[in-house]
Order: C-alpha cells, then structure tokens, then sequence
C-alpha cells in the first residue's frame, strides 16, 4: 500500500486560495480541493472543523494579498491616489478575491463600510494630505472618491469594460480634483 502523504494546514489552504483564485469561492468543494491536492479528503477535515472553516481561513489569507495591495503606499507622496490606483489593481489582478471581499451584501452604510478595519483609517489620513480635512470631513469626502473608485474596481473585476492603466489613472485623478473643487466653490475646502 502507498505511503499517504500528510498535508499541513497550509498546504490545504494554499490549495483552495489557487482554487478560489481561478473560479470564485463558491466553486470550493471539498473533492475539487482533493484532486488540487492530488489526496483523498481526509487532510482537508483533519485541519479544519468543515468547509465553512476552512473557507475563513481562505479568506483570511485573501485578506492579507488585499492588505498588501493597500499598504505598499501608505507612507509615499501621493499616497491617497496610489491607493485608489491600488485598489482597482487589486480588482484587475485578483478579480475572484475583489468580489469575495467587496462585491457581497452588507449591512453597514457606505461610511462604515470603508472604516470596517485600519485600512480605511490609513486611507483617509492619506487623503488628509492631499484635502487638509479633519478626519471626520475626510471621511465624508472619501465616501464620494470611494463610490466612484469601487465603480471603477467592479467595471474592472468583471471584466465589464477594459480600461488601461492611463484611462484609470487619469479618471481618478480628475475625479478627486473636481470633488475637491466642487467644495471649494463651495468654501468647504481649508487647504488649496
């Protein structure tokens, strides 16, 4: 009889993020995942209580490629635009994870939604940079730039229309721009 081969924790959920990369999480299957890893089932319920686990723990792992993404620039100039630049990267990269992480129902509002972790905050003190806002106006302005951005990132992660890295880049650019002129005609903006 062959020797079995013992998978780790990490083996099984490297597994599934290759799985979920190419065909979105709800394709997992716990023989989908036997035959990635060329097993039985057996080292996929060794490690985890049931699919629901181990699909947390992919997530999780998701979680930390989107966190990269975002966090790579928060200490540039220009950060609050690179961020948004990365965003949508991260949608055209990894459109399966995009949608896992952005593109399911929720039940916080736009605001909360955004500041759900300490990506949101690094975000908008990026972008109080850029404005000169409190914090809290900040949060205000960024809902707008945010619902224009993750219209852009959704187009993009299914694959609805084709943009190139210049369209994008300038779309946001002159996105932001207008907002914040918008604001300053209005007499909302400290800092110009």
């Amino acid at each position: 009889m062959p020797k079995q081969m013992k998978f780790t924790r990490d083996v099984v959920i490297d597994a599934v993020y290759e799985i979920v990369k190419k065909e979105g999480m709800e394709n997992v299957n716990a023989r989908k995942i036997a035959k990635e890893l060329n097993s039985s089932v057996h080292p996929i319920f060794r490690h985890f209580r049931d699919m629901e686990d181990l699909k947390n723990a992919v997530y999780e792992k998701i979680y930390e490629k989107y966190k990269e993404y975002m966090l790579n620039y928060k200490n540039e100039k220009k950060a609050y635009k690179k961020m948004g630049l990365s965003y949508i990267k991260f949608a055209k990269d990894y459109p399966e994870f995009f949608k896992i992480i952005f593109m399911q129902k929720t039940r916080l509002d736009a605001k909360n939604f955004i500041m759900s972790d300490s990506i949101g905050d690094n975000v908008i003190k990026a972008g109080q940079e850029l404005t000169g806002f409190s914090f809290e106006k900040q949060k205000d302005f960024h809902v707008k730039v945010w619902i224009f951005t993750h219209g852009i990132a959704c187009l993009v992660a299914t694959n609805t229309i084709k943009f190139t890295d210049e369209e994008i880049d300038e779309l946001l650019s002159n996105t932001v721009l207008e907002l914040l002129s918008g604001l300053k005609n209005k007499g909302e903006c400290k800092n110009e």
